[in-house]
């Protein structure tokens, strides 16, 4: 583990670190308040991944408990790529793992990597209830688990899971929810549009406007201005 702290230091840019800031809201309140940024890239972050993938799962939690984002999110690929390449019984170790640290993912880029790629995949043939544990948390990043984790699910034409999530999401006041559920939705949308119309129609005078925006994004204009005056 020392060997991967020491190249993500050498590949820091303090340029790109700056700017990197700016995708993550560090100002005091904000959700990345604390966190320290290198500026390294996502290659450059997969590349150390696939190199140093074969870290324990004692190393792998080290790097999550770090204030350093970019320690936190090659430890989010690492289990990734582990979780691809290792057997059944090592992708339920991995997934185990994540869904006993759900509260170290703190950032929505490791959320989105992990939550799709492993806690969906893993749950898709069994039982999904966590997730609605998880939506009703008071931990942000817990709740944009729940949510993104089903994108698994919508990939293999299954739409209920996400449509109960994002009904419990609905009076989420946080920003990172109300684009996780939008970007979910519209996900549904592109596979059945009838099912994601329903479920507007439905929850409409309780959508936040930003999880609308997202969800319509791809309807035609006429029917997006509809959605956005309240005509439908």
């Amino acid at each position: 583990m020392n060997n991967l702290v020491s190249e993500l230091r050498k590949l820091s840019n303090p340029h790109k670190a700056e700017t990197y800031k700016n995708f993550h809201k560090t100002d005091e309140g904000d959700y990345a308040h604390g966190e320290i940024f290198l500026g390294l890239t996502v290659p450059q972050l997969r590349t150390l991944a696939k190199k140093h993938h074969t870290l324990s799962l004692i190393e792998i939690d080290k790097l999550l408990n770090s204030r350093v984002h970019e320690e936190k999110y090659v430890a989010a690929l690492i289990l990734i790529y582990k979780y691809e390449d290792y057997s059944l019984e090592e992708k339920r170790k991995i997934a185990e793992f994540c869904l006993k640290n759900t509260k170290k993912f703190t950032g929505w880029d490791l959320v989105d990597s992990i939550a799709p790629s492993i806690i969906g995949n893993f749950l898709l043939d069994k039982d999904k209830s966590i997730l609605a544990r998880l939506a009703k948390s008071d931990n942000l990043w817990e709740k944009r688990i729940s949510i993104v984790s089903t994108y698994s699910f919508i990939k293999k034409g299954e739409f209920n899971e996400t449509l109960q999530i994002a009904k419990i999401l609905l009076n989420d006041k946080h920003d990172l929810i109300h684009k996780a559920c939008g970007w979910m939705l519209r996900e549904v949308g592109k596979r059945d549009e009838r099912v994601l119309e329903m479920f507007l129609k439905d929850n409409y005078s309780k959508l936040p406007r930003t999880t609308l925006r997202y969800a319509i994004e791809r309807f035609s204009e006429n029917k997006r201005e509809a959605y956005l005056k309240g005509k439908i």
